[in-house]
């Protein structure tokens, strides 16, 4: 067959580049450049002379079948789903053994002459050493997905050709088998091909983790994700596991995480492998536990290696219990902290040392944003303590004027000082004997009264001003602050000394935007609000959505704030995503024609917005959905260009008369 124009300019190119020529490879990817000089420079072929196809016979076919006979069993359903998917579009699938052999194929009866003509067929040899530059060849040789479009083939007789391939790889990360989408004719921008790289990719890890899942049937599994929502549907991560958890195999993304592990801790010896527990901060019964830990089997770990939080759950064997792991005895109950949390790493190390320190006297440093629930821990800590029928005295060192904090702390007796209370004052301090001081944003506190605190703190015991003698207290002290004392105490704004009395031990709380708990914590918050305003209001899930989205700036006290703003303005028996404060409506709350008409009611003295409300029948709700704005907004731009609906004038009117 003679050759086309085009294959004639392909093979010039080739033969200039095989002869150390000056070649145009203008716009040549490096992945397809580095093939092109493999196969000119390693495997000596000859540009100028296409090869023919080659397809195997049948017992060599077979030969090269059974070795991966397994495989082709498992992989069945997801090669159906994705030719399913591919065939309208005119492509045919082929899933090749790691030598470029296809040993399984997809294609269109009518079209077969021409599938077998091009090499698209069972049988078909696509090892890059005989056929060239193709995407399953140098998929096999790089180990990585392609996309080799056309004029991007080495041989000239395939430059029809769009194809695009992806590894299927063992436990071991080695190529054991190539899935590969393969269309005879397409649009010549390669741009047109962007939509098979991902789908071939997910289908390829798809087949893989099937695969995987089935050689290790026998094995504990733990399967893990970053989305919680994900890990029983598609969960990224596979390990298989012994019953004493050491690690027996991993998938590609439990494969990145051991390997990240190891970088982190390099080992001592070479082939070890960290245990499932050296993996994720928890105890094997916990790991194993899982299944009875939480309603839907997940449960949140802190991965050591990269401090991310993955939801875990556990596949048992079928036919096979694990054997029984010794179990730590069950914690008591401890409501005031167990309510804090729900399923979040973080908040799990915070709560189970605060349930260590709750009887203890150390002092306790409190950490973390402004609006973590530093004060609600310290409550907490106080109401599950040996002091829970003692009082619990909070100060904000923040907010008490410098020139009063003094006596409001220490207290005074009568005539101390001009303008003092006749009958003088027992300050905070020693109000709290018997119970718990809490001091928040003690970084705040004046160095002056910093020293009195160390001797307080020191001595057991406050000297009101105007004072002859100390005064004996008994008092547990727990500190909050937001800020860096480090850099503080550097600074010199904060005395190292009292900063080590004070930090007997610290609890870190993080912010909401970190915890893997937050549909707990607003459901919580929300249900806390309902219950003061005794009301029955839903929130309806795309508001829960938005919340979930948001970057949460002034942690769970912003959340408090935005809840009981949607809570006031709320019409009706449901919270909707436009009940929410603006900043916390995100990208899910836009509309299109938002900006154009505020921008222009702003010019036009608000004649856009009452076209709008006039066309929704003075419908505040359905204008600010349209708008993608709350309610408040609207009524808010209403008072100020004086739009007042129709009914409302109406009764006005009669009101006059």
């Amino acid at each position: 067959m003679p050759l086309r124009n085009e294959q004639r300019q392909h093979i010039e190119t080739l033969i200039r580049l095989s002869e150390g020529q000056p070649a145009d490879l203008g716009g040549c990817r490096d992945v397809i450049r580095r093939s092109w000089e493999r196969c000119v420079g390693e495997y000596r072929l000859d540009p100028g002379r296409p090869r023919p196809v080659r397809v195997l016979t049948q017992q060599a076919l077979k030969e090269h079948r059974e070795p991966v006979d397994e495989l082709l069993h498992v992989a069945r359903a997801g090669v159906d789903q994705l030719f399913a998917q591919i065939a309208p579009l005119g492509y045919v699938l082929l899933l090749t053994d790691r030598q470029g052999i296809t040993v399984d194929f997809r294609g269109q009866r009518e079209q077969e002459i021409h599938l077998r003509r091009a090499g698209l067929y069972l049988g078909a040899d696509w090892d890059e050493r005989y056929a060239g530059t193709c995407a399953v060849g140098t998929c096999v040789h790089d180990a990585q997905a392609i996309t080799c479009h056309q004029s991007e083939h080495f041989d000239a007789t395939h430059i029809s050709l769009t194809c695009t391939a992806a590894p299927i790889t063992d436990p071991q990360g080695q190529v054991i088998a190539v899935l590969d989408i393969s269309a005879l004719q397409s649009p010549r921008a390669q741009e047109s091909q962007n939509f098979g790289l991902p789908l071939v990719t997910l289908y390829a890890r798809m087949i893989e983790d099937a695969y995987f899942l089935h050689r290790y049937r026998r094995c504990l599994m733990l399967r893990f994700d970053t989305a919680r929502e994900f890990v029983h549907l598609n969960g990224r991560g596979l390990i298989a596991i012994e019953e004493d958890g050491s690690v027996v195999a991993a998938n590609g993304a439990g494969r990145a995480l051991i390997d990240a592990h190891l970088r982190r801790w390099p080992p001592w010896s070479p082939g070890w492998q960290p245990s499932v527990t050296q993996l994720f901060d928890g105890e094997l019964s916990e790991l194993l536990g899982i299944p009875a830990a939480s309603d839907d089997g997940i449960r949140a770990f802190r991965a050591r290696a990269n401090d991310t939080t993955c939801f875990v759950t556990l596949l048992e064997p079928r036919g096979r219990r694990p054997a029984p792991c010794p179990l730590p005895p069950s914690p008591a109950p401890v409501p005031a902290l167990d309510r804090l949390a729900s399923d979040d790493p973080a908040m799990h190390r915070v709560l189970k040392l605060a349930r260590r320190l709750r009887n203890e006297e150390v002092s306790v440093l409190i950490t973390g944003e402004t609006g973590t629930g530093k004060e609600v821990l310290a409550r907490a800590l106080h109401d599950s303590g040996t002091r829970a029928k003692g009082p619990f005295v909070a100060v904000n060192c923040a907010a008490i004027p410098e020139s009063l904090i003094e006596s409001e702390l220490f207290g005074y007796l009568p005539g101390a000082f001009t303008g003092g209370r006749s009958k003088g004052m027992r300050g905070l301090i020693q109000q709290a004997d018997g119970g718990t001081l809490f001091l928040d944003e003690i970084g705040d506190m004046p160095l002056t009264l910093q020293t009195r605190l160390l001797r307080v703190l020191a001595e057991r015991e406050v000297m009101p001003l105007g004072a002859e003698k100390a005064l004996r207290i008994d008092i547990r002290v727990i500190t909050a602050t937001h800020r860096d004392m480090s850099e503080l105490i550097a600074r010199g704004g904060f005395r190292e000394d009292l900063y080590y009395r004070l930090n007997g031990a610290q609890l870190r709380l993080p912010a909401l935007r970190e915890r893997a708990d937050k549909h707990y914590v607003i459901r919580s918050v929300y249900q806390a609000l309902l219950a003061e305003r005794e009301r029955e209001v839903r929130l309806r899930a795309d508001a829960m959505s938005a919340l979930l989205a948001h970057a949460w700036p002034g942690n769970i006290r912003q959340l408090k704030n935005a809840l009981a703003f949607a809570l006031a303005t709320a019409e009706g028996d449901e919270i909707t995503l436009h009940d929410l404060p603006e900043e916390c409506q995100g990208h899910l709350g836009a509309a299109p024609q938002t900006f154009a008409v505020l921008q222009a009611e702003e010019q036009d003295g608000g004649e856009a917005l009452h076209e709008l409300l006039r066309s929704t029948g003075w419908n505040v709700s359905l204008a600010a959905r349209r708008l993608g704005v709350s309610r408040p907004t609207i009524y808010r731009r209403m008072r100020r260009h004086g739009l007042v609906p129709p009914n409302s004038r109406e009764s006005d009117s009669k009101l006059e008369r």
